[in-house]
Formats: structure tokens, C-alpha cells, sequence
């Protein structure tokens, strides 16, 4: 299926959607905004603007986005794509399981705009299996596979 352009949005309404469909708010949401969603495929944007609380340590004279956290927006991103599946399952959430295949290609600094891709490649019962490609400029920053499993999170 082809993915959907979506039409302009105000970044309010967008966001409005993101925090609809998971549970992740601000300072650790990690996603601007939806660029493209399809069934199966989501692309979407995160603007660092440099004043996230991980540069003051990683790295002062040098900052830089921990690898880990562009793993976690790509997660995100993902957890937006399967909350369309899980509408009838309302007070789970995906929770991540697995991480294989983890190649960080660029780094990526304050200003920087990337841009996620993830796509599911597979369905079993409650496990999904998913695809992520974090780019900077066209250029590849983090790829890797995930698994997420429907979770029943108490207290949510």
C-alpha cells in the first residue's frame, strides 16, 4: 500500500495526534511531527533544537544526540504506527522487546532535523517486528529491526 501524503498541519495538531496515540509527552517525546502513514509504513520529523537536556553532558564541547535516543524516536514513531492496530485494545501500549542490526552511520547535533522511517514487516498474534531508518539530510544516521509486544502497563 502506498504510503499517504499527508495535507499541512499547524505542528499543534500534529502533535495533538502523537500524544493521542502514545502514552510518551515531552521532555522524552521524541516526534515533531507525522509526515507520511500508511497501514504499514510512518514517516516522521524531530527537530533538535539544541536545548534537550542530554547535550549539557553528551557532549559539552561536542554535543551530540546519544545513539540510544535516535533508536527511541524511531521506537516512537513506530508505537504511532501500531496504535491504529490496537484501537480495540485501548489500555495497551507496545512496549519494546528486541533490538538487532544496530548500525549509527552519522552523528547528529543540535539543529539537526531527522527524519524516521519505520515500517512493519511482520505480525504474530500481539509481536510485531518493524524496520527503521533515522536519516539526517537524505544521508543515513541509524538503521536497525525492533520487536514490540502489546503490554497491559499497570496504572495507565
Amino acid at each position: 500500500m502506498m504510503a499517504a501524503k499527508l495535507p499541512e498541519e499547524p505542528r499543534e495538531m500534529t502533535l495533538e495526534k502523537i500524544k493521542a496515540a502514545i502514552p510518551h509527552r515531552e521532555p522524552f517525546l521524541l516526534i515533531d511531527e507525522i509526515v507520511e502513514q500508511s497501514d504499514d509504513r510512518i514517516v516522521c520529523r524531530k527537530t533538535f533544537t539544541g536545548d534537550e537536556f542530554w547535550y549539557a553532558g553528551h557532549y559539552p564541547n561536542f554535543p551530540i544526540t546519544p545513539g540510544v535516543l535516535l533508536c527511541e524516536a524511531a521506537m516512537q514513531a513506530g508505537a504511532v504506527l501500531l496504535s491504529s492496530r490496537i484501537e480495540a485494545n485501548e489500555d495497551s501500549v507496545p512496549v519494546a522487546t528486541r533490538a538487532n542490526n544496530v548500525q549509527f552511520k552519522k552523528m547528529v547535533r543540535p539543529g539537526d532535523t531527522i527524519e524516521l522511517e519505520v515500517e512493519l514487516t511482520e505480525q504474530l498474534a500481539t509481536a510485531f517486528f518493524l524496520k527503521a531508518r533515522v536519516t539526517v539530510d537524505g544521508k543515513v544516521a541509524t538503521r536497525f529491526d525492533f520487536a514490540c509486544t502489546m503490554t497491559k502497563p499497570e496504572g495507565l
